[in-house]
């Protein structure tokens, strides 16, 4: 997640239609105390999302990235994955069940040759927190009921322990190398931008995982783990003492992990104001998990500013100086989504974010009024719901579609009953068992410690001796 690619760069640029100001339509007026109002809103949005997906032929779906589960450039495979998880919530908040089996079709084709949530076409460029984007998706499914895969397949939910399986082996091995103390790395591939940069999104997924596999299986191992992997992000730079989420740590300073990156991003927060939830609730509102909660929660004040232009609605950090990427346009829906399981765990919370979902989920609503960059009608919505009297600001995409959809549709949390466990009707198939195999075996273990001065200086040296060969051979190809 958040890597640069030339080839996307190129492909980004052949999608700039999708970031142009559209022709606009009226906006949508949204009651965010009507349920109808809520479940009008959330339809058209999500039309538009879906749009961007597939599009219904011969009474099916065609998808429009030609491999079910996968969107097309510029967007990464966990963005499609994150996709699948508001059209999950979109259908548990509103009943709409018309895209269940365009989702079901593309939830099964994730779960890879090994049933380990990495098909074999996007694992190469896959980090831990693409794969767990993923996971959560099949943790819903999961704890709403969804359509159950065929017989032969396993269920969401043991997918979603495949996954924390394999979270547990790679923090272990952090372990065993006694770098930082512990904590998963950013990537599963040494060969990729970020082996040496340990991040909230990791870690957070396996705390977060734990805490929603302990409430669903009544299992006190996931619950363990869920803490030991909060313990260690708390006594690490990744979380400060009042609640504030840090993005991640980079492991080649001296000391390893020895400062944060202290960039704020919604969706780091919701990571951890779910699994905090979670974890609430299944302890019976255990005093630790209540503290941990309220601080994080309390420091998301920062992302709905009182003053002007803002007013209180909802903004990444990157809106106003307009340095968005791709990713960063869809981290709010993140943040909106775990607010409203937030809210279903520990309703002690309601009168803290309901308002603060309610104002941003009006102004959003009021950006939904750019044409469809695929003929789905006139509903597609803005970035930056704050800006120019909620105007849509010409940027529209995937990402601002999901930020949209699910801060208005999880308005209707409170409606709903909260995720079933398995004590609670739950009935997707596990497997405990799953993802703790040779999973991660193949992969080469290259650089498994930060590089040294002295590995830096011996790589440009052979850098430069290869380049030196290398234009020496082509010069005398070319006398010749």
């Amino acid at each position: 997640m958040r890597w640069f690619s030339p080839a996307r760069a190129l492909a980004a640029l052949s999608l700039l239609s999708t970031d142009i100001v559209r022709p606009h339509v009226g906006a949508i007026d949204l009651d965010p105390t009507s349920e109808d109002s809520i479940k009008d809103a959330a339809s058209k949005i999500a039309k538009e999302l879906v749009s961007n997906y597939a599009v219904k032929e011969n009474g099916g779906w065609k998808v429009l990235g030609g491999y079910p589960g996968v969107l097309y450039p510029p967007y990464y495979w966990w963005q499609a994955g994150a996709m699948f998880g508001t059209l999950l919530d979109y259908w548990r908040y509103t009943g709409d069940d018309q895209y269940n089996d365009m989702l079901r079709e593309g939830m099964i084709h994730q779960f890879g040759e090994k049933l380990d949530l990495m098909p074999q076409n996007q694992s190469k460029n896959e980090g831990n927190d693409d794969q767990v984007f993923w996971a959560y998706t099949m943790i819903a499914a999961a704890e709403y009921n969804f359509p159950a895969p065929p017989d032969d397949q396993p269920g969401y939910l043991a997918m979603t322990q495949s996954v924390f399986n394999q979270f547990v082996k790679r923090y272990q091995k952090e372990v065993e190398d006694g770098i930082c103390g512990g904590g998963m790395r950013w990537q599963i591939y040494p060969w990729l931008n970020g082996w040496t940069y340990k991040n909230t999104a990791s870690n957070g997924g396996l705390f977060h995982l734990g805490a929603r596999l302990a409430l669903f299986t009544n299992n006190n191992t996931y619950a363990e783990w869920a803490e030991r992997a909060y313990d260690w992000m708390d006594g690490s730079a990744l979380l400060e003492d009042d609640g504030t989420v840090n993005d991640g740590m980079d492991m080649t300073t001296n000391p390893p992990c020895k400062e944060a990156d202290r960039n704020s991003w919604t969706y780091n927060y919701g990571v951890m104001i779910a699994g905090t939830a979670y974890m609430y609730n299944y302890t019976n509102g255990a005093e630790k998990w209540r503290k941990a909660l309220s601080r994080h929660l309390n420091q998301t004040e920062r992302f709905f500013p009182a003053i002007a232009p803002y007013n209180g609605v909802m903004t990444e950090p990157c809106e106003k100086p307009q340095n968005c990427n791709t990713d960063q346009k869809s981290f709010k829906a993140y943040l909106s989504r775990w607010l409203g399981v937030c809210m279903q765990l520990a309703p002690w919370t309601h009168d803290i974010i309901m308002p603060h979902l309610a104002t941003s989920a009006t102004a959003a609503a009021k950006t939904c009024t750019a044409a469809s960059a695929h003929g789905a009608g006139s509903y597609a919505c803005g970035l930056k719901w704050w800006a120019d009297g909620n105007a849509n600001d010409g940027q529209i995409g995937v990402g601002q579609q999901m930020t949209a959809l699910n801060t208005i549709a999880v308005l209707n949390a409170p409606r709903v009953p909260p995720p079933y466990s398995q004590s609670t009707g739950g009935e997707s198939k596990g497997d405990a068992g799953l993802g703790t195999g040779s999973v991660d075996d193949d992969i080469p273990q290259l650089h498994k410690n930060p590089p040294t001065t002295g590995d830096r200086a011996g790589a440009a040296i052979l850098t430069i001796l290869v380049l030196v060969f290398v234009f020496y051979g082509a010069y005398w190809l070319c006398v010749e």
